[in-house]
C-alpha cells in the first residue's frame, strides 16, 4: 500500500457532526430507487439527557427499482431493513458515518458467503455493517472501546432494535486498541474482521494495527476489510503496515451497489471514501 492510503478532510468534530445530522434529519437520501434508501423515520423519545434520538433506516435489496424491460432476473428478491438509533449532536459512536453504509453494501453483495462465518467488527459505533452481517447469517462480535460503557450500551440498543439479542444472536464486547487484554484473547476463531472509519485520528493508527496484527496472527486465513474517509494527504499507515508485517490492497468500489441500482456517492455526502483489505505478510 502506498501513499494512496490517505485519510482526509476536516476533522470529525462536534460542529461537523451537528451540521451533518441536521441535514439528515431534514431530508430523505434516496439511492437510485425508493427501495434502496436511507431515511430518517421520525424522532423517538429523547435520551436521559434530552438529546433527540432518531431511527435511521437502511434498506438493502438485490432488486433494481428501475430495471429495464427484458432485464428480469430469476434470482429471488432479497431485502433486509436495518434500523439504527442515532443520538444527534452527540459523540462519534452514536451516529452512522458515511463509511458504514459503504462497507455494509460491500458485505451485502457478498451475503451468500457470510453465512456461518465468524466476523468481528472493530470500533462498531452504531454497528450497521456488523448487524447486517448477522442478519445475513454470520456469527458476529461487535466491539468498541471498553472505557466507553455508553457506546457499548448503544451498540446493544442497536442490536435489540433489529431483533438481535446480545449474548444469544450476537456478541458485544469492549476492547482497547493496542492493549492485548483478556477481551482480545477471548475472541474465538475469526474468518473476517471489519471496520468502518476506524482510521479517523492518526493517534490511534498504530493501536488499531497492533490489534489487527495480533488477531490475524491467530487467524492467518482471515483478513481485515475496512472503509476509510480521506481527511489529510499527510496521514498514512504505510510505515506502520511494514512495522507490523501487514500488507494492504485497495478494493475497487466502482461496482459496489450497482447490481441493486445503487450509486454509492449518495451515501458519501461529498466525501472520498476508500475500501481496503489488510492481511498478514506471508512468512518466508
Amino acid at each position: 500500500m502506498t501513499s494512496g492510503y490517505q485519510l482526509n478532510e476536516d476533522s470529525d468534530n462536534e460542529q461537523h457532526l451537528a451540521t451533518t445530522t441536521t441535514v439528515v434529519a431534514e431530508t430523505t437520501v434516496t439511492a437510485a430507487t425508493s427501495t434502496a434508501n436511507i431515511q430518517v423515520a421520525g424522532v423517538a423519545s429523547g435520551s436521559g439527557n434530552d438529546v433527540p434520538e432518531h431511527i435511521r433506516k437502511f434498506v438493502f435489496t438485490n432488486q433494481k427499482g428501475n430495471a429495464d424491460e427484458g432485464e428480469a432476473s430469476d434470482e429471488p428478491i432479497e431485502t433486509i431493513e436495518i434500523q439504527i438509533p442515532e443520538i444527534l449532536q452527540s459523540g462519534y459512536s452514536f451516529y452512522t458515518w458515511p463509511c458504514a453504509p459503504v462497507l455494509a453494501w460491500f458485505l451485502w453483495e457478498r451475503r451468500k458467503n457470510l453465512a456461518s462465518k465468524h466476523i468481528l467488527e472493530l470500533g462498531a459505533g452504531t454497528a450497521l455493517p456488523g448487524i447486517l452481517a448477522a442478519k445475513c447469517g454470520a456469527r458476529v462480535i461487535l466491539s468498541d472501546s471498553c472505557i466507553l460503557p455508553k457506546s457499548l450500551a448503544h451498540i446493544r440498543k442497536s442490536c435489540l432494535t433489529n431483533n438481535l439479542v446480545p449474548g444469544k444472536d450476537i456478541e458485544v464486547i469492549g476492547v482497547s486498541w493496542g492493549l492485548l487484554l483478556n477481551s482480545v484473547f477471548n475472541i474465538g476463531p475469526l474468518d473476517l474482521i471489519i471496520g468502518a472509519d476506524c482510521f479517523y485520528d492518526p493517534s490511534v493508527f498504530e493501536d488499531i494495527l497492533v490489534t489487527v496484527s495480533f488477531l490475524l496472527e491467530r487467524n492467518p486465513q482471515a483478513k481485515f476489510v475496512c472503509t476509510y474517509q480521506e481527511r489529510s494527504a499527510d496521514w498514512s499507515i504505510e510505515a506502520l503496515l511494514k512495522k507490523w508485517k501487514l500488507r494492504a490492497v485497495p478494493i475497487n468500489t466502482d461496482e459496489v451497489g450497482k447490481s441493486s441500482g445503487i450509486d454509492l456517492s449518495e451515501f458519501m455526502g461529498g466525501h472520498t471514501i476508500h475500501l481496503i483489505e489488510i492481511t498478514k505478510e506471508p512468512k518466508n
